[in-house]
């Protein structure tokens, strides 16, 4: 079943390539990335139409197809097993946080994939097992810039519902001068998600530290802030 599932998806995927999407997708990334040429709506209903032959497998061979789908390197396959592990979130045991790691460790090697996978699949597990963020946090430090880009947008679902406050700070802190733009454009967005519910908390924040932070993050973290917040801010 297992084996099977992969190749009718893999010929599901193969059938609606498409040139035109396959060259615009290059467009928004710097490094050089393996997408196939698939819109994304079209990817998300394929993955959810081979889940239903799945949905009931043990959750380590669910792990085990995502992980081999991810190793085709193909950004849509890789859309797939994200969605899939997303998908069982409800099976998530303390020791998938793991697993996880080693995915981006292995994986993870442009801002779509370290977005879509920490987004929701990371986010919920963090949601469920918050004592991880003690883990998470060291991300944060990793030479690897997408560990440090998963320290911030792992946040952004639950920083949506106001919660981790403390805890986004605390990243924020981690990655403050950082001088990788990606790097940068993340930890900003977790503090504009953040200003959702707790607007003053993140003002203060963003006044206290605006000299030290580049302005790539400056200016993402003040997208949903009032107009007079904003010219504050960005004031010197």
């Amino acid at each position: 079943m297992k084996t099977e599932v992969l190749i009718a998806v893999r010929l599901d995927l193969n059938q609606n390539i498409d040139e035109k999407t396959k060259e615009s997708a290059q467009r928004f990334f710097k490094e050089q990335v393996n997408f196939l040429g698939i819109k994304t709506s079209i990817v998300r209903k394929i993955a959810k139409q081979h889940f239903k032959d799945i949905k009931d497998e043990d959750k380590k061979d669910i792990f085990e197809l995502c992980r081999k789908l991810l190793k085709s390197e193909y950004g849509e396959e890789a859309f797939i097993a994200f969605e899939w592990a997303y998908y069982i979130r409800k099976q998530y045991e303390p020791s998938d946080f793991h697993v996880f790691e080693r995915w981006i460790r292995k994986y993870v090697n442009n801002w779509a994939k370290c977005d879509t996978f920490c987004n929701h699949t990371v986010g919920s597990y963090i949601e469920q097992y918050p004592e991880c963020l003690r883990d998470v946090k060291k991300w944060a430090k990793s030479e690897n810039r997408w560990f440090r880009r998963a320290s911030a947008v792992s946040l952004i679902i639950p920083a949506r519902k106001g919660r981790f406050l403390k805890e986004i700070f605390e990243i924020s802190d981690l990655l403050l001068n950082d001088k990788d733009d990606l790097v940068q454009k993340g930890y900003g967005w977790l503090l504009k998600e953040a200003s959702k519910n707790h607007q003053v908390e993140v003002y203060e924040y963003i006044a206290k530290n605006k000299k030290e932070m580049p302005r790539t993050a400056l200016r993402y973290a003040l997208e949903k802030m009032p107009e007079d917040f904003r010219r504050k801010a960005m004031e010197k």
